[in-house]
């Protein structure tokens, strides 16, 4: 029997009618809006002709489903989140942003018609993408970007990068802090170290690459200049543990090359790996216990695995899709299952979740510059481990995470009408008070979880954030749309952006299926045979 029923959907900050916006706040910390469940539409895009068009979520034997029609083609319907009960969870903790002080287009196009950022979004950078290269030194079946194939090469001088830089640089009211320089493979550019050093000299904190792990392998001289310059974080593409995934997806065993990458990474003093799997159903879906027992078992180097689950490209036929469409609890539902339920699906909560985090962070240090990760909480989610002996222990195990950021959003505002004495005595207070929801007797024994805590809530800066990420192993899904997902509001609060050579930011979502080609050939130079 099939069982439906609406369910509450959000969409663009311009979207929400006044009545729908609760706990609303203004200037200084309180950047953001949180709002109540009020919406089951969206507006969502056409596969065939890519034209915005309404669309529908419901509830079907407990999945949420998105259904859709377009005049001129069909109508479309797809798995939107695969858990009800989960999308629910989620809801929770939805902040929307105030975005940009100085949007980078003001035109009047409806989403996603020429992306900018606009003053319709909602979210500022809180990642960019730099795509140096669309050269690639392997030719694999699921990837974006392919120069020999499209006929021309997409390679921005060090002048154009540093525009894009300065792009980021001169965000506002948050400047960007964390840029990824992407491709293609970006390692196949000799001048990467210079590129590099560029925005470490440029103030960006967190510089990191997306790379197969072929060079830094191959290369140990040329990954030492690369940490020399200022890398911080290896982005690895990380297909599993089994070399019969690798020549699936591949051509070949690969899984020897992430090794010894890895190895040379902590050879050279890198020490902040992220694994990042592209999840396919029979592919290797039946490896997710398995990459997670990988990453404990190099966690001197490896901080997190962020699974992605697949996007669909091109024509795909209905019934392909709901075979093969992993969703966010999907994976959830996996890591639990090759757990042994040591990671349950109650430790996993929206990227948004942290909003009050950062805005205590922001009240403690003044004058503190802090993204806020006011993303859409069905665009990717997350939790941390500790590793105790054999035991993988979630954060949630030993502290009450919804009572501390209850809390943590109610002292910011306080704090925020405080001065003097009283702010001085209630940041006292406060500090204190976080301690009381960790239960000591649940803690891992090998770290000193009081200290770990206080040190991050008070210094709130990069040192005691690495600290922090020294001790744990992050575990993230974030699911990027295809057309046939779609969803606008998903959209307007993307906090992954890429920046274009124009002086453009194009949120992630939009930028693969709808501007990748027209920016790459706007830019671009044909091969020379």
């Amino acid at each position: 029997m099939v069982v439906e029923k609406n369910l509450p959907q959000f969409r663009g900050q311009e979207e929400l009618p006044k009545e729908d916006i609760v706990n609303s706040k203004s200037g200084g910390l309180g950047c953001e809006t949180k709002t109540k469940n009020s919406f089951n539409k969206l507006t969502s895009l056409c596969p065939e002709c890519m034209q915005r068009i309404e669309a529908e979520l419901f509830e079907e034997n407990g999945k949420v489903m998105i259904q859709k029609e377009c005049q001129d083609h069909s109508s479309y319907k797809d798995i939107y989140w695969s858990d009800a009960a989960m999308y629910q969870k989620f809801n929770e903790y939805n902040f929307i942003g105030k975005g940009l002080d100085n949007p980078h287009t003001t035109s009047t196009s409806k989403c996603p018609d020429d992306c900018g950022l606009c003053n319709d979004h909602t979210t500022g950078t809180i990642l960019a993408n730099i795509d140096v290269t669309n050269r690639c030194n392997m030719n694999c079946p699921i990837c974006f970007a392919n120069a020999n194939a499209k006929g021309y090469l997409y390679e921005p001088s060090i002048e154009q990068i540093r525009f894009m830089l300065s792009t980021l640089r001169d965000q506002r009211p948050v400047r960007c802090f964390s840029v990824q320089f992407s491709g293609g493979e970006p390692t196949v550019r000799d001048d990467l170290p210079e590129i590099i050093k560029l925005a470490n000299d440029m103030g960006f904190i967190q510089i990191q690459i997306a790379s197969n792990g072929i060079r830094l392998a191959k290369d140990l001289e040329f990954t030492r200049e690369l940490y020399n310059a200022g890398l911080t974080t290896i982005y690895l593409q990380f297909d599993g543990i089994k070399k019969e995934t690798y020549e699936k997806t591949r051509g070949f065993n690969a899984f020897p090359i992430k090794e010894k990458a890895i190895e040379n990474c902590r050879t050279v003093g890198i020490k902040s790996i992220a694994l990042v799997p592209t999840l396919a159903k029979g592919v290797n879906d039946d490896q997710v216990g398995d990459m997670i027992r990988f990453a404990t078992q190099n966690l001197d180097v490896v901080k997190g695995i962020n699974f992605q689950p697949m996007s669909f490209t091109g024509r795909v036929d209905e019934s392909t899709r709901e075979e093969n469409r992993i969703t966010i609890p999907d994976v959830v539902k996996l890591v639990e299952e090759q757990t042994d339920g040591q990671v349950g699906k109650d430790a996993w909560y929206p990227v948004p979740f942290v909003v009050p985090i950062s805005n205590f962070i922001a009240s403690v240090r003044e004058g503190y510059q802090i993204p806020k990760l006011t993303c859409h909480p069905h665009c990717g989610g997350g939790t941390y481990i500790f590793v105790d002996g054999d035991k993988l222990v979630p954060i949630t195990d030993f502290v009450d995470v919804e009572g501390l950021t209850e809390y943590l959003d109610n002292v910011s505002t306080e704090l925020e009408h405080a001065s003097g004495v009283k702010y001085n005595l209630l940041k006292a207070k406060s500090i204190y008070k976080i301690t009381s929801f960790i239960d000591p007797e649940k803690a891992p024994k090998n770290v000193n979880v009081y200290d770990l805590f206080k040190n991050f809530f008070t210094q709130g800066d990069i040192n005691a954030t690495k600290e922090f990420h020294r001790k744990t192993l992050f575990l993230g899904s974030m699911h990027f749309q295809d057309l046939y997902n779609f969803d606008v509001g998903r959209l307007q609060r993307c906090g992954i952006h890429y920046a274009t050579p124009d002086g453009k930011l194009i949120p992630f979502c939009s930028y693969n299926p709808l501007y990748r080609d027209e920016i790459e050939r706007k830019f671009s130079k044909p091969i020379k045979n």
